[in-house]
């Protein structure tokens, strides 16, 4: 009989690129359409870090999906348009709404 052992660490990540590079202040990170995270080099906490991670492979998941995509004037949430502005990470946004919930552990 076989069994699967579960990991403690999230594995999912592993095959998703992250960079680190200097942002503008009050962003965290990024989701780019192509699956890779790029995380503000000015975290420095390893924790802060792994729960900007784990938000933003919400955002690639709803993109796998196609629940979401993006363009440089356009948010495109299941099939619908938003133009993009100053508060693209609001968590009132409906994308955001569950990269909020779920990427909290």
């Amino acid at each position: 009989m076989a069994f699967k052992l579960k990991s403690p660490f999230d594995l999912s990540i592993m095959n998703t690129p992250v960079y680190h590079i200097k942002d503008e202040p009050g962003v965290n990170g990024r989701t780019n359409m192509n699956a890779t995270i790029v995380i503000n080099s000015d975290i420095k906490n390893p924790f802060i870090e792994q729960k900007v991670i784990d938000h933003e492979m919400v955002h690639i998941d709803q993109i796998k999906r196609g629940d979401l995509a993006y363009d440089d004037e356009y948010i495109y949430w299941k099939g619908r348009r938003h133009k993009r502005g100053v508060n693209d990470g609001s968590p009132l946004l409906e994308w955001e709404k569950e990269a909020y919930k779920k990427g909290t552990r």
